[in-house]
């Protein structure tokens, strides 16, 4: 790819063997909940995180409910989950009638702050949801020690850390139970889909029974319990069989895009790199900088107005959970999450860019930069 105008912040990289499978699916008439897909894509995701089963959903989302609701979490119960993370781990907490605690994350991860969740921890207190932001594992160890002290079931929100390590160790096998997404942004993809990793047999083969309408597996259309419409396609599972096998190349990119924005952009003043722990392979979801001092404000909007005006496109960090419509909470502090989201950028990330795109989006950058700097 050649320098161009514009530069969207994520883009999928697909390539032949992806068209190749998706047809072979499509051919085979196999396109809804089973097929030889399926299963290769359930067996070869568990064998890639070092899980014993991977029970393949419609998305990440629902992956997450799947899993809080197979573990009977439900009304009156409380889950604690990051005051910064996607709206969807606060919302699978919902769905099942169980209320949302929130709590800080750590300025050395970006992650649950463990100390705040053991803090957090009550008598109606059932799971404990830890989010790897951005693609750096949270704590497991301690937050493993801390649930099975307390008797909680310990998730894993993995929607951003596909291929990362802590002490070696892959995303996938670090909780009791771990989600993923393949929405069209993650490091791969099938435009929608997710996944629930577990090495607990008893909690996956309730999984699947949920996944599929709460249908008996040893009598048809026959249903014990009520379930829910979880399953993912045969399509979609080609798509993912084709980009597992070339998982190792996208990370590869993908490394190599954030860790050329983190050397060249390592000088200009007001813009720091993502912290990274000692132990962490953290996983090249999204090129991640904090703009700015702590406590700045409105920098980081103004960085991302003049590099859409550059033709280089942005995220912001997600919104503080706490200060959503749905999940008010006008006593609860949360500094570390709330200095996060005000000056957390996210640049385009996708294996696709090559070292001429990078340089002209780095190039911009450091213009929007200057100009910022000149107006303040």
């Amino acid at each position: 790819m050649n320098a161009q105008d514009h530069y969207p912040v994520a883009r999928p990289c697909l390539s032949d063997l992806e068209e190749r499978y998706l047809l072979d699916a499509y051919r085979s008439g196999w396109i809804s909940s089973q097929g030889p897909y399926l299963q290769r894509f359930e067996g070869e995701f568990a064998a890639r995180c070092g899980a014993a089963t991977a029970v393949a959903t419609g998305n990440g989302t629902v992956a997450l409910h799947l899993v809080l609701a197979a573990a009977g979490i439900g009304p009156g119960d409380e889950v604690i989950v990051p005051a910064l993370t996607y709206v969807a781990t606060a919302n699978a907490v919902t769905y099942c009638g169980a209320r949302p605690v929130f709590v800080d994350v750590s300025p050395e991860t970006w992650c649950i702050d463990v100390e705040q969740v053991a803090a957090a921890v009550g008598p109606r207190t059932r799971a404990v949801v830890a989010v790897d932001l951005y693609g750096h594992p949270a704590d497991y160890p301690a937050l493993r020690a801390l649930c099975a002290r307390q008797g909680l079931l310990l998730v894993a929100d993995a929607a951003e850390s596909f291929g990362a390590l802590l002490n070696g160790r892959p995303t996938g096998d670090l909780a009791d139970a771990t989600t993923f997404s393949f929405f069209g942004n993650k490091v791969i993809t099938a435009g929608e889909g997710g996944c629930v990793t577990t090495s607990d047999p008893a909690l996956a083969e309730r999984m699947r029974l949920l996944r599929n309408q709460g249908m008996d597996p040893h009598r048809r259309y026959f249903f014990p319990v009520v379930g829910y419409n979880y399953r993912l396609t045969n399509l979609a599972a080609a798509l993912l069989c084709a980009q597992l096998e070339r998982a190792d190349e996208i990370i590869g990119r993908r490394d190599a895009v954030i860790s050329t924005y983190e050397r060249e952009l390592a000088s200009p003043p007001l813009i720091n790199r993502q912290p990274i722990l000692p132990g962490v392979r953290r996983a090249p979801w999204m090129g991640s900088f904090l703009v700015g001092p702590p406590g700045t404000e409105n920098l980081r909007d103004e960085l991302a107005r003049t590099l859409e005006m550059l033709g280089v496109e942005t995220r912001p960090f997600f919104v503080p959970i706490p200060h959503l419509p749905p999940y008010a909470d006008a006593d609860g502090a949360y500094p570390v999450t709330v200095d996060l989201a005000r000056r957390g950028i996210n640049l385009p990330t996708y294996a696709e860019l090559s070292d001429v795109d990078l340089k002209v989006i780095i190039d911009r950058v450091l213009t929007a930069l200057a100009r910022v700097i000149g107006h303040r």
